[in-house]
């Protein structure tokens, strides 16, 4: 049986085939993008392939975001492995990608809110790592309501930007569960 979260307002479910060409958009989109690397379409395909991986080998995993009864795509929520090598590592990461149409809704702080409930509980995880680039500030606010906290010593340069870059430095915010 699939896995899927409830929020009041959101549905967190797992992925189907009918959501790779609004992902595929939303990774193309250079205002939802702002901030990520956009993802050509094989990237794109490449990314929900890796989901579909990590639910099957850890049963969890980033879901697609659903506003039921109004959309039936409006992003991606949910947590997944760190994949890279870095000093905060191993590590599991909450993360968040939302269509811009639905910025500014609280939905992103709503469905995060519920993948951290499932990562504590169903999960069992001791701690979450969330982070972004300095200049996401909407990013900071969620993980800060989240009630995640920085350490600017932890900030880091993303192993997959190349020096330079924009996106390359990142701060890193963490919630251990005794926090919550």
């Amino acid at each position: 049986m699939p896995l899927a979260l409830r929020t009041p307002r959101l549905l967190l479910r797992e992925w189907r085939d009918e959501d790779l060409a609004p992902f595929v958009a939303m990774s193309a989109d250079p205002e939802a993008m702002r901030y990520l690397p956009s993802l050509e379409r094989s990237a794109a395909e490449a990314w929900v392939a890796r989901m579909h991986r990590h639910f099957a080998a850890h049963g969890f995993g980033i879901f697609v975001v659903e506003l039921p009864g109004k959309a039936s795509f409006i992003g991606v929520v949910g947590l997944n492995h760190v994949r890279w090598n870095l000093a905060f590592t191993p590590a599991v990461e909450a993360a968040w990608r939302l269509m811009p149409a639905y910025w500014g809704q609280g939905y992103a702080l709503e469905a995060a809110r519920a993948a951290l409930d499932d990562g504590f509980g169903r999960i069992g995880l001791a701690e979450i790592v969330a982070y972004t680039v300095p200049a996401n500030r909407a990013s900071w606010q969620v993980m800060e309501r989240l009630g995640m906290t920085r350490d600017p010593t932890e900030d880091f340069d993303h192993p997959s930007r190349p020096e330079g870059d924009a996106l390359r430095r990142h701060v890193l915010y963490r919630l251990r569960r005794a926090q919550r």
